[in-house]
């Protein structure tokens, strides 16, 4: 049956809402396909709808392609499966939780891993009824501090999670490909551009972890490649560590007055006034000896608070070049599942040893006493920290530092961490040149979970020998809601939406032009073929309607084909509106209805 506009549920909105932040945001509320119901909570209209069905029937032809079978769980469930795994307080404040009449704990599900693991413990018990991959399209939950861009980053959104279940190692690689190699086919038939790369594997371990990222400038996730095709989040990224360098002949440390100088450029403009030129290899693993002193020079010791998950707050040095930053996310890896923030002038006043803009690893009193720490807090070291550079850095005096401080000589650290900033330039670790960074949206992780909710939640199978195994597991999963967001971020022009035929709403947009009603005539018959045909056509039927504001319309819902039927109607003629080319051209009625009903 034609969907007639006169009697559609559509309004759309000639403002752009106050909160939207990003286009995808703000054309999918103005052009009638979601509404706002709380921060990062939407209602999904008609053509919202429509989008999303088909965005999820190309990621169902895909997974039974790939041998996956549909299931479907609540979205409410017990707190037991999760507090089995620890996730019920590991997740801290970013899940909903909630209780029932009785008292009972419950939450809006962030993820099904538990359940999907308890389902097959339930059903299955033997090798023979493996290799299995199972998969659900369903709403999840997450109290997301702060919701923004829309469906990009909200509360409530649809995930594609599929899981496989293996009993053999050699198995989960093979279902871990059948996987990764689905996901480029539903991106390719979504006509979105995806970057795969290396993934951290977080704290369940497994051997592999990789996103398909769509390469965007509003994506939340920075990325880095090199030409020679290496890719890989941020957090995934590892440094390429220096050669240790022979320490023979440099001199001993020298301590220095430097009031004033608490941040690490003060610190090197006092340097440059007051301090020779640097020595070779007094940066990191240069060789040759610079003409002035720079911030590659100096060792910038920051105190981030770790709180674990009993509560307990501890605190961490980590000593990193002075030109370089702490990555949020990569301390944010680096220390999990421990929470990371800096530290906060209570914990200064807590601990005295802490000279605030002068803390170092070393200093003086401690080197003639043997010991070890300068501030009896642990101390962790950029791997580009390596036995044999030499760094200026504080004396853990007010307003004094050291020079000469030579790494593996006059200091060590308790061990080395990744969080120090990814740069332009930096080397990939494979050997295949420098990295260049780019901004990316997640649109799906491929994960090779391991054996790790198998284990916890006792998921074991008979094997051959009759001996119980346990089951190792591969986590697929697919943002649906935040695909079709990237899809709207990437087609679109100033005047509304352009989708792709492949998620189109409908495959033709009808527009009756006009008030004559011949054009309603020929239009709606037009309209009844084309849906006799299996085209599936929106008619904007309103009678009362201007053109202009039909046209206007028609850009803003995005239905690539257009026609027209307007003063040429009386003489057989249309208008097909190509909205993805621009292209016009005038046709025949039964020219439009054969090339239309060919798509």
């Amino acid at each position: 049956m034609v969907t007639r506009l006169s009697n559609f549920f559509l309004r759309t909105l000639r403002e752009d809402p106050a909160d939207a932040e990003v286009t995808s945001h703000r054309l999918l509320v103005r052009a009638g396909y979601i509404r706002r119901a709380a921060p990062g909570i939407f209602t999904w209209l008609p053509l919202g709808l429509k989008v999303k069905a088909k965005i999820e029937r190309i990621i169902r032809d895909e997974m039974a392609a790939a041998g996956a079978f549909e299931v479907h769980f609540p979205a409410l469930l017990p707190r037991e499966p999760y507090e089995a795994s620890g996730r019920w307080t590991s997740y801290g404040d970013g899940i909903f939780r909630l209780q029932d009449r009785r008292g009972a704990d419950y939450l809006l599900a962030p993820t099904h891993e538990e359940m999907f693991t308890l389902l097959v413990k339930d059903l299955y018990s033997s090798y023979k009824d493996l290799p299995l991959t199972i998969y659900q399209i369903q709403d999840k939950y997450r109290d997301e501090a702060r919701p923004r861009a829309g469906l990009l980053r909200g509360r409530e959104f649809t995930m594609k999670d599929a899981y496989s279940f293996d009993y053999t190692d050699e198995g989960q690689d093979a279902s871990y490909q059948a996987q990764r190699d689905a996901y480029e086919r539903i991106f390719q038939r979504l006509g979105l551009e995806y970057v795969i790369v290396a993934a951290d594997n977080g704290l369940m371990g497994g051997a592999r972890s990789e996103e398909f990222l769509h390469p965007t400038p509003v994506g939340e996730d920075t990325f880095v490649r090199s030409n020679g095709g290496y890719a890989a989040n941020v957090e995934a990224f590892t440094t390429v560590v220096p050669d240790a360098i022979a320490f023979d002949g440099l001199g001993a440390p020298v301590i220095f007055d430097s009031p004033n100088t608490p941040t690490i450029q003060t610190l090197v403009d006092h340097a440059n006034a007051h301090l020779d030129a640097p020595a070779a290899g007094a940066a990191g693993p240069a060789t040759d000896a610079a003409t002035e002193w720079t911030a590659a020079h100096t060792l910038k010791n920051v105190v981030l608070a770790l709180t674990h998950l009993d509560g307990t707050r501890e605190l961490v040095i980590v000593g990193i070049p002075g030109d370089r930053e702490i990555d949020d996310k990569r301390a944010e890896v680096a220390f999990a599942p421990a929470a990371v923030e800096a530290a906060t002038t209570d914990d200064f006043e807590k601990n005295p040893l802490l000279v605030k803009g002068y803390i170092g690893p070393w200093s003086e009193q401690g080197a003639i006493l043997g010991e070890e720490s300068a501030t009896g807090i642990r101390y962790l070291l950029d791997p580009r920290v390596v036995d044999g550079t030499a760094w200026v850095t504080g004396a853990n005096i007010d307003e004094k530092h050291v020079h000469t401080l030579v790494a593996g000589r006059d200091f060590t650290g308790d061990g080395f961490v990744e969080v120090a900033n990814v740069r332009p330039g930096d080397a990939a670790p494979d050997g295949s040149g420098p990295v260049e960074l780019a901004r990316g949206m997640e649109i799906g992780h491929v994960f090779q979970l391991g054996r790790f909710f198998a284990e916890t939640l006792g998921l074991k199978v008979l094997d051959e020998n009759g001996k119980l195994v346990t089951v190792t597991m591969g986590s697929y999963g697919i943002g649906v809601t935040r695909i079709l967001a990237n899809m709207a971020e990437l087609n679109n022009d100033a005047k509304g939406l352009i989708w792709p035929e492949s998620v189109a709403p409908f495959d033709v947009h009808v527009v009756a032009a006009g008030r004559d009603a011949v054009a309603f005539e020929v239009a709606e018959k037009l309209s009844a073929d084309l849906e006799a045909a299996g085209v599936d056509v929106l008619y904007d039927d309103r009678p009362k309607v201007s053109p202009g504001v039909k046209f206007g319309d028609a850009e803003l819902v995005g239905v690539p084909k257009i026609v027209i039927v307007g003063r040429g109607a009386a003489d057989g003629q249309v208008e097909l509106w190509d909205r993805r080319t621009g292209d016009r051209e005038a046709v025949s009625v039964e020219d439009a209805l054969a090339r239309l009903a060919r798509r």
